[in-house]
């Protein structure tokens, strides 16, 4: 399947449907193929925009899946009208049901302990046929080494097709980043659902994901976390696709405004 992408403020999104992409995952997870996935949302966008580093990230990843409703409308004004939402969560559920059916494992990396266990508890009632080949949780301080070859070999001998990757955006970017080609698997960052999988975090309701107002109702869950990343990429967002509509020839893509290409990225430090 060819994977087609559109530029949304100047960084790549893969406009593809969720079954499309989620089969696309699967058939890299059964042969082991070293690969990242992001889940974009606007937050993740407007940090590529503004750090040429990151922006590398999104650049040399796999697939960069639209979450969040403002991407799936630009897509949609650019002509995919068939995209859909391709969210973190609906991807985790998505593929450890269908995991089992392809014979490919899982494994979860990063959260917190408990958090990890909550998540086992759950994944064991709604999918009794899914293979947890790990679940690990990893320091905040920086890992030796010594500690990130035991980790990759780790990962690599449990034969898992999948890595759900929980550290924060951008960090569990960054990490995918540096470890493709090392990690022998499909690593998808989706931080951001293991608390709502887990039960800690409530997700929205359907009706106001699809209004786009999901971005709200977290605030009111975690306000203190939520407010300044909010306040500081809305309004940036906006303007920068208000830009990109009214101005399209002006609109410069990252690539070209940096002089990057992916066969001589080098991945930023952590």
């Amino acid at each position: 399947m060819v994977l087609e992408e559109k530029r949304i403020i100047g960084l790549p999104v893969t406009a593809l449907p969720f079954a499309a992409q989620m089969a696309i995952i699967l058939n890299w997870a059964k042969s082991w193929s070293s690969r990242y996935v992001c889940i974009a949302n606007v937050h993740m966008l407007v940090e590529g925009y503004r750090d040429s580093n990151f922006a590398l990230v999104l650049e040399t990843s796999d697939l960069v899946t639209p979450d969040g409703m403002p991407l799936v409308w630009m897509l949609r004004l650019m002509g995919v009208c068939n995209q859909d939402r391709v969210a973190g969560l609906d991807v985790l559920i998505a593929l450890c049901r269908q995991a089992p059916e392809e014979g490919i494992s899982v494994f979860f990396l990063g959260s917190n302990a408990p958090t990890l266990e909550k998540i086992k508890v759950r994944l064991e009632q709604d999918f009794p046929d899914l293979t947890i080949a790990g679940m690990e949780s990893l320091p905040f301080r920086r890992m030796s080494a010594e500690e990130d070859e035991a980790l990759i070999h780790r990962l690599n001998i449990s034969r898992c097709g999948i890595v759900f990757v929980a550290l924060g955006c951008p960090k569990q970017e960054i990490w995918m980043s540096q470890h493709k080609n090392r990690v022998q698997a499909v690593m998808i960052g989706i931080g951001g659902a293991f608390p709502v999988y887990a039960g800690i975090h409530k997700r929205a309701p359907q009706l106001v994901r699809s209004l786009g107002f999901e971005w709200l109702y977290r605030l009111v869950q975690e306000p203190q976390r939520l407010w300044t990343r909010y306040g500081s990429t809305i309004p940036i967002f906006l303007w920068l696709a208000f830009k990109q509509f009214v101005m399209p020839n002006k609109h410069r893509t990252r690539q070209n405004q940096f002089g990057m290409t992916s066969d001589r990225a080098t991945p930023p430090e952590m």
